[in-house]
């Protein structure tokens, strides 16, 4: 199988602060069955893309003004990409910064030269490699 990251670079043009790279997500919407399908909606918006099977990997909790938040992180096989499909609300807030997709080779070494956040995602993606490749390819459950 081969393993990538697609990231989208997030930051670039907001003035004094470093360039960085995010994977693609966001936020479950109030139209969202579920976790996994918010992951298919944000996937489709940032990507134009669809994922096959999705495995939840780790969880990164926040502490808010207004409680905890909640980061599902995801393995999952891409399956499809158009740019050009794009619907993410993002691309039209020029102060949001600029979005470009890029394809990273799945290795610790890949991930850690990347500028990417949250940094906690980084540390256990670097540490973790093999075994999300892993999740990927071994039956969890049955169909």
């Amino acid at each position: 199988m081969k393993s990538s990251l697609h990231s989208s670079r997030g930051g670039s043009h907001k003035p004094g602060r470093e360039p960085y790279w995010v994977t693609v997500g966001g936020g479950v919407e109030a139209d969202d069955r579920t976790i996994e399908a918010a992951l298919h909606r944000e996937v489709y918006e940032e990507l134009g893309g669809t994922v096959g099977r999705a495995e939840l990997v780790y969880l990164i909790t926040d502490e808010l003004d207004d409680g905890i938040g909640i980061q599902h992180i995801f393995a999952a096989n891409l399956v499809s990409m158009d740019l050009t499909a794009r619907t993410g609300t993002e691309f039209s807030k020029p102060e949001r910064g600029g979005y470009e997709v890029v394809r990273v080779p799945f290795t610790a070494e890949a991930v850690d030269e990347l500028h990417l956040m949250p940094p906690q995602l980084a540390e256990f993606i670097t540490a973790n490699v093999d075994a999300l490749v892993s999740v990927l390819d071994t039956p969890i459950r049955e169909a």
